[in-house]
């Protein structure tokens, strides 16, 4: 592991230090490209406006004219947080602005596969819905939009993924109306945006469209803001870039948190995971709500978790929240048995060669396909290789097909070395799709080991030592008078997450002295700037020497009553 110190433009440093901001904040912020004090506000008057975002005026005309003839609206969710969230959204902001009639569906991970399928449209008309609304998927579903267009339905694609390709040409479905920064043509400077953004985006544009027909006025129009906190988790929890235009969405859902003005389903989350909303943070987002909304589509129904977020019935949200609780607790578990199970046949592929190959692909007929995700990203931290995990399709009409998850790293875009892969060998790839650092595809089990070779030739041409070097980007040093329990407030406050990392230091501290916790955590004592301080490395059990280079953040724990400032150890240089 080699530790990189960010470097902090001193222009902007003192550019946001004159306006205000804390000194420490201030090198934090321009560490990460902040450059004028104005990237900080997060007043909702600076997103970026609705009409920038290609078809969502279209959009908004079609929708307000089935709100205003009484036609039946059906959504098509996704499977995973930001599906879910996404859907939510859909539902209540439809029925805020005078949709009577809205229902959704959602996809079964092993019985539909991902997307809208023609399977799934058929299921839409006969639910008697005149409208298909897709919200984080569809824009590579061009069987299922043409069955739905065949079958007299109207379909609005609303999606962030990256559209497919032929021969490098991009290739849309033939919906109604599409949706999607990523579409071409589209100036949206938020590429990045989650599903549930571009949905929220959607449902702003109906309401001025509604405005402008006079069905009510901007005194008296419904207030969407009451979707952000929704908002808030499912980008979070899709780990897109947080631009500063995401940014600004996933701070106006935290404040509406902690002033615990939120669903009743989320309100629910909170206390089943024992976190308190009233201190929300984007880590509570990420690592505690968001695992427990994914878990419902990796094991169970996705139903159970767009019920949580839609119900306003705080007893039935606290059923549906310990359930889904449960829900998670089974996958940690099944997790762990299938991760520690893969890195060992991950590292049965290279046993006689110094280091792990290029890229990996593991696969055992064992294996749950509703974690393979999960536990790709984790053989892909510990080895800092792309990854891909397969698990034989539950579905007995795929045959023997296997799905597969991957997860990359840094200077490895996962989609287009798919695409490389497609090309070079037609036929592998039955069905693929995804972003640069996560990805999914379906292949025949008699091609594994062809796919495996391919993804691997990929990598060794894409890829150089520096890029398979495991590199964590830190902000240096911590001034000894900002270790202090009121600057961990101050910081867990901000807004942090992919692309706009939470702030990591690193320096040479001295290890007094460590212990096992729990057989699984190494808890330290530490000497920090001349000054004792207390450290955890969860996960890790190896000792460390005397004296290291560190990479930690700072965290707060109370003792008798009294917080006091700990490291969150990451990482060490080797």
């Amino acid at each position: 592991m080699k530790l990189i110190t960010r470097d902090v433009p001193p222009r902007a440093v003192w550019a946001l230090e004159k306006a205000g901001v804390h000194p420490l904040l201030a090198q934090l912020f321009a560490a990460r490209g902040v450059q004028s004090p104005q990237e900080l506000d997060d007043g909702l008057a600076l997103l970026i406006a609705p009409d920038q975002l290609l078809g969502a005026d279209t959009a908004a005309r079609l929708l307000a004219d089935a709100i205003q003839t009484n036609k039946k609206l059906c959504i098509v969710a996704d499977y995973d947080c930001d599906g879910a969230t996404a859907c939510a959204v859909a539902v209540r902001g439809l029925r805020l602005l005078g949709a009577r009639q809205v229902n959704f569906i959602v996809p079964d991970r092993v019985v539909d596969g991902y997307g809208l399928t023609a399977p799934i449209s058929e299921r839409v008309k006969a639910s008697g819905a005149d409208v298909l609304i897709t919200v984080d998927n569809g824009i590579a579903s061009f069987e299922g939009v043409a069955c739905a267009r065949a079958l007299g339905l109207q379909v609005l694609v609303t999606d962030h993924h990256l559209p497919a390709s032929n021969n490098g040409q991009i290739t849309l479905p033939d919906a109604d109306v599409i949706v999607n920064p990523n579409q071409p043509g589209c100036t949206f400077q938020s590429k990045s945006i989650a599903g549930v953004g571009v949905m929220f985006y959607v449902l702003l544009a109906l309401r001025a469209q509604l405005r402008e027909r006079g069905v009510f006025e901007t005194r008296n129009q419904p207030k969407l803001d009451a979707l952000l906190p929704l908002v808030a988790l499912g980008t979070v929890a899709d780990v897109v870039k947080l631009d500063a235009n995401n940014r600004r969405l996933v701070a106006q859902g935290l404040k509406r948190v902690r002033a615990l003005v939120l669903p009743a389903g989320l309100a629910a989350l909170f206390v089943a995971a024992g976190r308190e909303a009233k201190t929300a943070t984007t880590f509570d987002f990420g690592f505690a709500l968001g695992p427990r909304i994914n878990a419902a589509g990796r094991l169970s129904d996705m139903t159970l978790g767009i019920e949580c977020l839609l119900t306003d019935d705080a007893t039935r949200a606290m059923e549906l929240a310990k359930a889904l609780d449960g829900i998670n607790r089974e996958r940690r578990e099944i997790e762990g048995g299938m991760r520690e199970h893969a890195l060992l046949v991950a590292e049965s592929l290279f046993k006689d060669a110094t280091a792990p190959p290029p890229a990996l692909c593991v696969f055992d007929a064992s294996f749950h396909e509703g974690v393979v995700g999960i536990v790709a990203a984790r053989l892909k931290d510990k080895l800092h290789r792309p990854t891909f995990v397969f698990a034989s399709s539950g579905a007995a009409w795929h045959g023997h097909e296997l799905k597969g998850s991957g997860r990359s790293i840094p200077g490895f875009h996962l989609r287009d070395a798919l695409d490389l892969v497609a090309k070079r060998h037609p036929g592998v790839l039955l069905r693929f799709g995804g972003h640069a650092m996560a990805a999914g595809c379906t292949i025949s089990q008699d091609n594994l080991s062809v796919f495996e070779h391919a993804l691997s030739q990929v990598a060794q041409e894409w890829l150089d030592a520096a890029t398979l070097t495991r590199r964590l980007e830190t902000d240096g040093p911590l001034k000894p008078e900002y270790r202090r329990v009121d600057l961990v407030d101050t910081l867990h406050h901000e807004v942090w997450g992919q692309g706009f990392a939470a702030p990591t230091f690193s320096e040479e501290i001295e290890v007094v002295s460590q212990r096992l916790l729990g057989e699984k955590h190494l808890a330290l004592k530490l000497k920090h700037q001349g000054q004792p301080v207390d450290g955890i490395w969860f996960g890790r059990t190896e000792p460390l020497p005397t004296r290291v280079k560190l990479a930690f953040r700072l965290d707060a724990d109370a003792w008798n009553g009294v917080r006091r400032v700990r490291f969150l150890i990451e990482a060490a240089e080797v």
